[in-house]
């Protein structure tokens, strides 16, 4: 699963390779023992916390199983016209959650041959707004790092921003592949499924490549798997990248939001093979303040007594 180092040669420590914050940390190492993240949901299960994606949809709820099989049937409209469409209902949702606060934690931990932690990293930082309106992120807990056999990286946390709550809008389009899959329920939300991967490649861009979950109903983004591309490996330095599973959850009206990312993979470097587990939350969303759209202008004829 996810890999996220970075290592510059066989004497220093790897680097890891996230994607969620935007903001570059120096990490200081410590010698204590942190205890064991919580397990790993199954494929197809949800966590207790956060909350399932399960949305209150009248009669019109849907009633698959989680984790059901995936299925060829064809999509009920043009995929070309599904796609478009969620991706202008993507571009919505990047636009609403700017207006939202929210909490997010993040934690990495490094685990030995028997799974048992032996280095670890946790952030809880309030995303919110000063007083005249401007977006900024409030690092509220960050104890000092347990990490030894890896750290952080500029792309990871750039990945955490970016990647890991993707988001597939309109103007994003042009640079990816979007392929239809097929159909299939995500915790009683039936969805359109689509393979997602980067048409080029350019320098010092990230990319998702992976499949994504398309709601039938809302047309966006319920469930993401994939990971960050490409991989970093050149002048002795090596990012690698996991693959992860984000989870969105019906916050407000019919936008999905992330709630829920999580990662358990080896990281494979040239000299050394690292186990690690990442968890991100997003949690305690609130409204600051109202969006506000302009339609198209349409021409008003004047009632006789106005004409008067």
């Amino acid at each position: 699963m996810p890999r996220i180092l970075s290592t510059k040669s066989t004497s220093t420590k790897p680097r890891f390779a996230l994607a969620a914050l935007g903001l570059f940390f120096a990490l200081p190492l410590a010698a204590q023992q942190t205890g064991p993240l919580a397990p790993a949901p199954s494929r197809g299960e949800y966590p207790a916390s956060p909350p399932s994606m399960n949305a209150p949809r009248g009669s019109a709820a849907a009633a698959a199983p989680a984790d059901s099989p995936l299925s060829n049937a064809p999509p009920s409209m043009p995929v070309d016209q599904i796609i478009q469409q969620f991706a202008a209902r993507e571009a919505e949702f990047r636009e609403e959650r700017e207006n939202f606060t929210y909490t997010q934690t993040f934690v990495i931990q490094t685990l030995d041959s028997s799974n048992h932690p032996d280095g670890e990293y946790r952030m809880t930082a309030d995303i919110t707004f000063t007083p005249a309106g401007k977006r900024y992120e409030n690092i509220t807990y960050a104890p000092p790092s347990t990490l030894e056999r890896i750290s952080l990286s500029e792309q990871d946390l750039d990945d955490l921003r970016d990647i890991q709550p993707f988001v597939l809008t309109t103007d994003d389009l042009p640079k990816y592949n979007v392929t239809y899959v097929g159909r299939q329920a995500v915790d009683e939300i039936n969805s359109y499924v689509f393979d997602v991967g980067p048409k080029v490649i350019e320098k010092n861009h990230r990319y998702f490549q992976g499949r994504i979950w398309v709601d039938d109903r809302d047309l966006e983004i319920v469930k993401t798997f994939g990971k960050a591309v490409p991989d970093i490996r050149k002048k002795g330095n090596e990012n690698v990248f996991p693959r992860f599973e984000t989870y969105r959850e019906n916050i407000e009206g019919n936008y999905w939001f992330p709630t829920y990312t999580h990662a358990d993979d080896f990281l494979h470097f040239t000299n050394q093979d690292v186990h690690i587990r990442m968890i991100v939350r997003y949690e305690n969303y609130k409204r600051f303040r109202a969006s506000i759209r302009l339609g198209k202008p349409v021409p008003v004829t004047p009632a006789p007594s106005e004409q008067k």
